[in-house]
């Protein structure tokens, strides 16, 4: 069986750890990135420029029993190919050897411990750096040559006055540190390996459910109240990377508090209404959101593009409820619905739509009535009592 090592060589050749150094001085070939190589030529070895794991399969699959190592940038368990490389190579007895990260010696050069950071890469994949910079006193993330992007997504959700170290070629003889407002890497270069270490000192990791009424813009577009909010959320039991999306998102009250709730997936808003579009946008910046995608249109018809979804609230159908259920199911068979209804020819169009796709829907009547200071006195006032409507998905494993 083929003996295969995959070495973190960590940030240049010279950061290697003396197992990695050994290894690679007794390796028949040393595949990895060509800039990998390139570093590792002192160890005079047969080399292959190769770093995606079918090439490198391939490769080691025309080579006779011996020993090979794998270079891979940085640590073998912080965002690295090894695991990738592991899966790949299945046939082969593969070991690895730890290097020194950028996080490492990012926080190092800072005199700084990093176990309370929040780590993420932007380097390559889809990662939401927003929230988790909304969420987190410190993140560190490894972006690649986005940094501009970054700083554009960052600023839109009102970070931007935040400040960043940005570390540039850790390790190399071009290494340089500097502090920087998140609003200026837009019309930064960096180098091509690029970290962030941004610091949030106001940061709020909680999910509030029924926020105040107060907290959003509204205009005078519908919005829906605290208390039937805190019962829809609760309805819909969303997961921290639960995809969902609210039909009629008016203001933006319920789109806010399902992003807040889904930190880690994705929201979409539907909404037709210019005045409603605008308010969800600003809402979303105030909450300092960065999962949310605001899509204006009729829902049924903007329901066809997007991902498969979990669940769904629908506050408003403009007359289209019917399409918009049918769109769901289609969407998603499993899909967790919530409505709200405030008539009951709405509830029951609604409860004929579930039934029609097999589904018996949880309904609960909220009449809610708050107190009003008239002089020195409490008055009643009573709001419109509002159905809200749940099926399909799964609401609480049993």
């Amino acid at each position: 069986m083929k003996q295969v090592t995959i070495v973190g060589v960590g940030l240049s050749a010279g950061t290697l750890t003396r197992e990695g150094a050994e290894a690679l001085a007794r390796a028949d070939l040393i595949l990895g990135a060509p800039r990998l190589i390139e570093a590792l030529a002192e160890f005079g070895k047969p080399s292959v420029a190769a770093y995606q794991p079918e090439e490198i399969t391939r490769c080691l699959a025309s080579q006779g029993s011996g020993r090979y190592c794998i270079a891979v940038s940085g640590d073998t368990g912080f965002f690295s190919a090894a695991r990738g490389l592991s899966e790949a190579l299945a046939d082969c007895e593969v070991s690895w050897l730890p290097g020194i990260s950028s996080l490492n010696a990012l926080f190092a050069r800072l005199r700084r411990p990093w176990q309370e950071a929040a780590l993420v890469s932007c380097h390559g994949r889809e990662a939401n750096l927003v929230d988790t910079v909304r969420r987190s006193r410190l993140t560190f993330a490894l972006t690649g040559q986005n940094l501009a992007v970054l700083g554009e997504a960052l600023t839109a959700a009102g970070f931007g006055r935040l400040t960043a170290t940005l570390g540039e070629n850790l390790g190399l003889p071009d290494e340089r540190l500097s502090t920087v407002r998140l609003a200026e890497l837009a019309d930064m270069t960096p180098g091509s390996l690029a970290v962030l270490l941004v610091e949030n000192p106001r940061a709020d990791d909680r999910i509030p459910c029924g926020l105040p009424d107060e907290s959003f813009l509204r205009g005078k577009v519908p919005m829906t109240k605290s208390e039937v909010r805190a019962v829809t959320l609760s309805r819909l039991a969303l997961a921290p990377d639960s995809v969902c999306c609210d039909i009629g998102a008016g203001s933006g009250s319920v789109t806010v508090e399902m992003a807040l709730a889904s930190y880690r997936g994705r929201v979409f808003a539907l909404e037709r209404s210019e005045e409603a579009l605008r308010l969800i946008r600003e809402n979303c910046r105030r909450f300092h959101l960065g999962n949310v995608s605001v899509l204006p249109g009729e829902a049924a018809q903007s329901l066809g593009s997007l991902p498969r979804l979990d669940a769904a609230f629908i506050g408003g159908s403009a007359g289209q409820l019917t399409a918009i259920i049918d769109a769901l199911m289609a969407n998603n068979p499993r899909i967790r619905i919530v409505l709200n209804a405030v008539t009951l020819e709405t509830v029951q169009e609604a409860l004929d739509c579930f039934q029609a796709h097999g589904l018996e829907p949880d309904i609960v009547q909220l009449a809610v009535t708050r107190t009003r200071l008239v002089g020195r006195r409490h008055m009643l006032e009573a709001a419109t009592p509002v159905f809200v409507m749940a099926g399909g998905g799964t609401w609480i494993e049993s």
